[in-house]
């Protein structure tokens, strides 16, 4: 009767409250000994059955058992779907589940589309039918088999270092060296040739190829020597000889790496350091050893977006570097070098804290003047670590200087008072205060006219005319062979989003960066601290 009453709502039954009150008692009980005969009484009761044994008890009796339902059971098509939407690493313990999941994925359409989603292969993979070759067999022989190579390297050729890009292309994984653009054209795009390539071919292990020569494609071997490290070996190295021997091959290298040949070249330094990196780097014969790099992380209130970068390097040519932030200070780490200053190394290092107000224009143009302003930041910076005031070791993260920042109550554009040079007065505030009043005027866009002065030598008198602000740095020079290493003062220039710039006050030279206009897959760090690992890793191979 409890449950009838619950159920009152859905229609009339035997015994509820509303009959109950219109009868007497004798009518009540006479209605209560009648037999059920009504069909649409018995489906409320069943329902309140099944209610009730779901609910917890509501009715006595058994509750039916709910109805099976087995993945066996599903039409195949429908399995494929399901399938086809689990990672590929997944299926394989799937298939042996039973024949029936097995039989099913062999399906096609099921590691064309892994292949899809998970390695960007955008290439009709029903042409691999006339090969006798199935997506499986791509997904598992191939992409899977190399999926640990995928992503950005950096070789192990002694200072010169590079940049390796391995991606999967079409039905191919291949290797790209990226190349910077022709000295002194920063600005230009990057250029890139390939050095190997793994397709398959048939159902069988799939096929490295060597790409170094100008002879085509040739045996090859690629061994993951580790965890992010692998090497490559080519196994016909003849192919990489020319029928005019090595002066054929000399000045060919010369118009690839430089784009022009060795009698356009007149300062004789130059020639020499050419002709050096040339016997070094063709040594290797394209039997490499490559070492995983990560792109930087990035955080909103970093000053640009960090990333690789192009720059000049004066006789060395273009090299590229990678900009960093970490904490109050910014890094430019070399992804490739020279004998001075190897890869791996910080070319320029940037205290965020420390920002320079530069002179109007005519005084720009005097190298005396600008010495000055960023000679007496240096004193201010050495007081400061002498007073205690420098944090401790090379940075602590981002906690530090984003504590400092001015609350979001507080309007950014507001600065703390500074000195005549422009830096934080001694009663500034927090040292993160600078930075944080500079990225206004870097946001919109505001700048002030920008000239280098006289005697400071630039690979490229193209620079920018107009910076967004500038910051003390130093920047690391040394010997020949990276011998006696110094950290030298100067000055970062903030030019825009994609450009920035660094004047060498002991060499009275000028360095302009060009952001690397490419996209980058599989080049992420994990985390943070696998990042400053790996900064840390390609430093010491050349320390």
């Amino acid at each position: 009767m409890a449950v009838c009453a619950r159920l009152c709502g859905v229609g009339p039954s035997r015994g509820c409250r509303r009959r109950q009150q219109r009868r007497g008692p004798a009518e009540t009980a006479a209605a209560d000994s009648e037999p059920d005969t009504d069909p649409e009484e018995e489906r409320i009761e069943a329902s309140a059955a099944v209610l009730a044994g779901v609910g917890g008890g509501l009715c006595a009796g058994p509750s039916p058992p709910p109805p099976r339902c087995s993945l066996l059971e599903l039409p195949p098509e429908l399995l494929v779907e399901i399938f086809a939407s689990l990672p590929g690493t997944d299926l394989p313990s799937l298939a042996q589940v039973c024949t029936k999941f097995r039989r099913i994925l062999h399906t096609d359409t099921i590691w064309r589309r892994r292949c899809r989603e998970e390695y960007g292969v955008c290439e009709n993979l029903r042409k691999l039918e006339i090969t006798g070759v199935s997506c499986r067999d791509v997904y598992a022989k191939l992409l899977h088999r190399y999926r640990h190579i995928l992503g950005l390297w950096q070789p192990d050729i002694g200072p010169y270092g590079g940049l390796l890009n391995v991606v999967v292309d079409g039905l191919f994984i291949i290797g790209w060296m990226y190349l910077p653009p022709h000295d002194p054209h920063v600005d230009d795009p990057m250029r890139f040739k390939p050095l190997f390539r793994i397709h398959l071919m048939e159902r069988k292990a799939a096929t490295v190829e060597c790409m170094y020569g100008h002879k085509g494609p040739h045996h090859g071997h690629i061994q993951i020597v580790k965890k992010d490290e692998f090497s490559t070996k080519c196994n016909q190295t003849d192919h990489h000889r020319m029928s005019g021997g090595r002066q054929e091959e000399f000045r060919t290298w010369l118009r690839e790496e430089w784009g022009r040949t060795l009698e356009d070249i007149f300062h004789e330094h130059m020639q020499e350091l050419i002709l050096m990196k040339f016997i070094y780097t063709s040594q290797y014969d394209n039997c490499l050893t490559y070492r995983r790099i990560y792109l930087p992380p990035s955080h909103p209130d970093d000053l640009i977006k960090p990333g690789l970068f192009k720059g000049t390097y004066g006789s060395h040519g273009l090299e590229i570097v990678m900009l960093s932030f970490h904490g109050r200070r910014a890094r430019g780490t070399k992804i490739t070098g020279d004998p001075n200053i190897p890869a791996g190394q910080q070319t320029v290092e940037i205290d965020l804290r420390h920002r320079i107000q530069l002179p109007d224009l005519e005084n720009q143009r005097n190298f005396n003047e600008l010495s000055r302003i960023v000679l007496e930041v240096r004193e201010r910076v050495r007081q400061e670590q002498q007073e205690g005031g420098h944090e401790a070791g090379e940075g602590r993260g981002r906690q530090g200087p984003r504590e400092s920042q001015p609350s979001p109550a507080q309007p950014r554009a507001e600065a703390p008072s500074k000195g005549p040079d422009g830096t934080p007065g001694e009663d500034g505030g927090e040292p993160g205060d600078a930075v944080a009043a500079a990225e206004q005027p870097a946001q919109c866009g505001q700048g002030q006219p920008f000239v280098l002065p006289v005697g400071v030598s630039s690979r490229n008198e193209d620079y920018p005319r107009t910076c967004r602000m500038c910051f003390y740095g130093t920047g690391l020079i040394a010997g020949h062979g990276f011998t006696s290493p110094e950290r030298t003062p100067g000055v970062f220039i903030l030019f825009d989003e994609d450009r920035f710039g660094f004047v060498w006050l002991e060499l009275k030279s000028f360095s302009l960066y060009s952001r690397v206009q490419a996209t980058f897959r599989n080049a992420d760090a994990p985390s943070p601290q696998a990042f400053d690992e790996m900064l840390k890793n390609i430093q010491s191979l050349t320390s």
